[in-house]
Formats: structure tokens, sequence, C-alpha cells
């Protein structure tokens, strides 16, 4: 009987070590968060609204272009069903395009678990919350690029 009791309390202390989000929203009822993909950095707050998403004082569709950046960057109000109930305003800085549609979509997915934090497990499981650590690798000297060397003929 006493192991049992001593099993319970193990899972109850491993329960105990994930990380607990609070509600936080400033004077205006918006949450910040900071999103990063690559080089770019994303600076994004939400809001309640209808919907409406800005990227640098311009609409998604027209700063982004493609249509498959748009969808990158909404993917996480579209999995936790809040497609049209969040205004996103956000400002983004260095990398490329499909960095920053990715560092938009980090900084969506953080400042929705900071606005309601019983979105966490749902936006943890599809891989939302994870900065992706893939950056572009440095150059070497003596190579043509990173990993491109001169080519080698024995004769």
């Amino acid at each position: 009987m006493n192991s049992v009791k001593e099993k319970i309390l193990e899972v109850n202390q491993q329960d105990s070590n994930f990380k607990t989000y609070e509600k936080v929203q400033d004077s205006l009822g918006r949450s910040y968060a900071t999103g990063k993909r690559k080089n770019a950095i994303a600076k994004v707050w939400i809001k309640k609204g209808n919907g409406k998403i800005t990227v640098n004082k311009r609409e998604v569709r027209n700063y982004f272009g493609r249509e498959i950046l748009v969808n990158i960057a909404k993917a996480p109000l579209g999995n936790t069903k809040n497609e049209n109930k969040f205004d996103v305003v956000a400002s983004i800085v260095g990398g490329g395009k499909s960095g920053q549609a990715g560092a938009l979509s980090h900084g969506i997915s953080k400042a929705l678990v900071l606005f309601d934090p019983s979105l966490q497990p749902a936006l943890r499981t599809q891989g939302f919350l994870t900065r992706d650590p893939r950056v572009v690798e440095r150059k070497k000297y003596g190579l043509k690029k990173a990993r491109k060397g001169r080519t080698y003929r024995k004769r």
C-alpha cells in the first residue's frame, strides 16, 4: 500500500514540474509575445477582435504576397479555432519572408497562450510553441560555402 502512495506522490511531483501559464494582459486587453525563426524576430500583440492581421502596418496578404506564407502565419489561430476572434498586430525585422512567416506563427502561438492558458496543451502538441533551432551554418575559411569545397583532381 505504501508503494502505491509513493507512486502517486511521484506522479503528482512530475505534474508540478510542467510550466504553468497565467493570463497576462496589459491595460488595453492585449497580450504580447516575441516569436523567432532563422534570423527573423516578430513582436506580436493580440487582442479580442474580428480576425484582422497587420504586419508592419500592412495587411498580412499584401505583406507576404504568397498564400502559403499567410497560411503558415495563421496556422496557430486555425488549429485553436480562433481565426476570427483575435486581431493581431505584428512588427517583424530581419530574415526573409519564409523566416518572417515562421516567426509570426511562433509569436502568435506564444501570445495566445498568454491570453488564454487553456490553449497551451493544444499548441504544444502541434509544435507551435517550440522554437525551430535551425539556422544558416556559417561559412568556413578555405571553402566556397559552409561545406562546399573545391573540386579535387588527382591527375
